[in-house]
């Protein structure tokens, strides 16, 4: 995923989820996504996210995080 393709994948429906789903397993299991460490993220991009909606967000956050833009996900977490 390039930052084009993350801002277009950027919908209010997919940053809601990452600020509310949580890690169904590993190390960070039971922590919100957008609350992943970028090395943890970073992790996944060099070894393959898993398949199904929660490689999607995974690989959204890691795109979040590396491009610096996780402060859009701020307002989200207020509501």
């Amino acid at each position: 995923m390039n930052l084009a393709s993350t801002l277009s994948a950027m919908n209010p429906e997919h940053l809601e989820l990452l600020v509310t789903r949580v890690m169904p397993y590993g190390k960070y299991k039971g922590r919100l996504i957008a609350d992943l460490p970028g090395h943890y993220l970073n992790w996944f991009a060099s070894q393959g996210f898993p398949p199904g909606e929660i490689g999607r967000l995974l690989a959204l956050m890691q795109e979040i995080d590396h491009n610096g833009l996780k402060p859009l996900l701020e307002p989200l977490r207020k509501r």
